[in-house]
């Protein structure tokens, strides 16, 4: 890195975050990077909650702290909001659910420049919304290998090592004026879009493993499932974009879902596909009943593991039936719309 500290411009989208925003700022607050060389960008879609009254608050005492409006009130807005009106030589994204540590900005910052990369990230640590039985199950459904599979982000890896996408994002402000800024159309996924754009035009991204956020999960399968279908929804769209996929894990949910139907409407038909059928169930079963074990063992919450079963096929069902409706709006040229979900 630099001997001299660049400014950081970190932006944070919210909207209703009242019961977050708090620990989140705070977080921030607690960073060992110089404050004379950061600004925060807090730009809210005019959330009728206490948020905005949380951040004016911190505002008035910080004066580097900064309420930013978004009429659109979606996550790619936002970001360009922020990043646009940001002043920083690096623009660093976070999410309000979540808690960093005290090293957070300087570690990236640190890597971000020894390895001249483009966008840098640490990894989750999911920790419940709350002490119930479903928060606790769908935390470990968002990162459990067998829920999400090989995000490293989630599940965790030992070194510094390049990938396809981190949380969040640490990036070099050039990196917005070689590619541009985030896709508006994508409520959902804009990341994941963006990230794939930087590699696309030979870009670096690296995750960051002794780096880790906390970030709280969904309070309930309702809103985690609508959460992954959403995500599902706008992949067919990140993928017209690209021009391509934005990661081959995307279509393991979909082939599910796909086979899931395909495989009971052939079994009417053919004995040896009602076999073959059979033999897939039971072994995914078998493989949410082994996580469910697991769990167990470690948790020794015997109803959040009778959970997991439901909420790993809720996850992979969620994800892959929002593709393929993605993948219909995109035939019929409809545009795709979905309610702000948190």
């Amino acid at each position: 890195m630099n001997s001299t500290y660049p400014i950081v411009s970190i932006i944070c989208p919210t909207y209703k975050e009242e019961r977050f925003i708090g620990s989140c700022i705070e977080s921030i607050l607690l960073q060992d990077y110089p404050q004379d060389k950061l600004e925060f960008l807090i730009i809210d879609g005019r959330s009728p909650d206490a948020t905005r009254e949380i951040v004016n608050n911190y505002a008035a005492r910080h004066p580097w702290i900064k309420l930013l409006d978004n009429p659109q009130q979606v996550v790619p807005f936002a970001l360009n909001i922020g990043i646009e009106q940001s002043m920083g030589e690096v623009i660093l994204r976070i999410d309000a659910h979540c808690t960093y540590p005290n090293n957070y900005i300087s570690r990236l910052v640190d890597v971000l420049y020894q390895l001249k990369a483009d966008n840098v990230g640490g990894v989750w640590h999911t920790k419940p919304a709350n002490k119930s039985s479903e928060a606790m199950a769908v935390a470990e459904v968002c990162s459990n290998s067998f829920g999400v599979g090989n995000s490293y982000h989630k599940v965790g890896i030992k070194e510094i090592t390049s990938v396809d996408t981190v949380p969040f994002g640490c990036f070099p402000r050039s990196v917005f004026d070689r590619i541009g800024l985030f896709d508006e159309d994508l409520i959902r996924n804009q990341d994941d879009e963006f990230n794939a754009r930087i590699i696309k035009n030979g870009g670096k991204i690296y995750i960051i493993p002794d780096l880790e956020i906390e970030y709280s999960a969904r309070p309930s399968f309702k809103k985690m499932s609508k959460m992954y279908y959403q995500y599902g929804l706008f992949k067919p769209l990140v993928n017209v974009k690209l021009k391509q996929a934005a990661s081959l894990r995307q279509f393991v949910p979909v082939a599910f879902v796909a086979g899931l139907f395909l495989g009971a409407g052939l079994s009417f038909l053919f004995y040896w596909c009602r076999i073959a059928y059979s033999i897939v169930v039971v072994l995914y079963l078998l493989l949410a009943l082994f996580q469910s074990f697991k769990y167990y063992r470690k948790t020794k919450n015997i109803t959040a593991a009778s959970l997991l079963p439901l909420g790993f096929f809720l996850a992979h069902f969620s994800y892959g039936w929002g593709y393929w409706m993605g993948i219909g709006k995109l035939l019929f040229r409809q545009k795709i719309q979905v309610a702000i979900n948190r």
